[in-house]
């Protein structure tokens, strides 16, 4: 595949999905006033999980196709003196919100199952914070397209043990009490995982393993679509 094709192809890809995530928010703000009053909070957690989602990977994805069509994938802008590579600003800003949005899975999990937060939740909580203190550190060279290996390591640790703590609680419960919604929620982060965790080992050696990123993404459109399926009433999106 030419580095042409593979090119359009992402940014077809970036901007379906980007429409997709930002539409499937919108659809539940307008929503959220007839959601009833079991499910408000619920779905309030589930709004703001997605809408900080979708707000990271707008400049996750998003920044990669303005850089794209501004010449290439290391454009930079100049802002308050400083030139900022757009495609390292874009993995900051989704390392961010995905750190926030897996804490609040853990609201998503309480209320769900009207569970306690005990050690258990609190060290998750720790870990998330533990991951935010690490995304500051300069070591991550953020504004540089050659990152350190290294790092991108010690930063995505955290965010696994954060997942597999989300899915663990999840999991636990919806089988517990035969929650479909919630099993298929837990599987659909799991495969995200999956996908992921290779991408982050091996794709400096092996580059075509980024293409797992592409079923990542769709496993947590899934979760979205899950989510508001089950929480949302009125009509559908098509």
């Amino acid at each position: 595949m030419s580095d042409a094709i593979s090119m359009y192809m992402e940014i077809g890809f970036n901007i379906a999905y980007l429409i997709a995530i930002w539409s499937l928010v919108g659809i539940m703000i307008r929503r959220y006033g007839q959601v009833s009053a079991a499910n408000k909070t619920i779905a309030k957690w589930v709004l703001i999980a997605f809408g900080l989602l979708a707000l990271g990977d707008t400049g996750h994805v998003g920044f990669r196709v303005v850089a794209y069509a501004m010449g290439n994938i290391g454009t930079t802008v100049l802002l308050f003196g400083k030139h900022i590579l757009l495609v390292g600003a874009g993995s900051f800003a989704t390392a961010i919100t995905v750190t926030f949005f897996y804490a609040i899975m853990v609201f998503i999990w309480q209320e769900r199952f009207n569970g306690r937060l005990g050690w258990f939740e609190w060290l998750l909580f720790l870990i998330a914070a533990v991951r935010l203190v690490l995304l500051m550190l300069p070591q991550n060279h953020w504004n540089s397209l050659d990152t350190p290996y290294s790092w991108s390591i010690y930063r995505n640790i955290p965010l696994v043990l954060q997942g597999l703590g989300v899915v663990y609680l999840i999991l636990r419960d919806a089988l517990q009490k035969h929650d479909r919604t919630f099993i298929w929620i837990a599987a659909m982060i799991l495969v995200s995982f999956v996908c992921y965790a290779p991408v982050i080992l091996f794709v400096r050696q092996m580059p075509l393993i980024g293409m797992l990123m592409i079923p990542k993404t769709l496993a947590y459109l899934a979760v979205a679509f899950i989510a508001y399926f089950n929480l949302y009433p009125g009509k559908k999106p098509a």
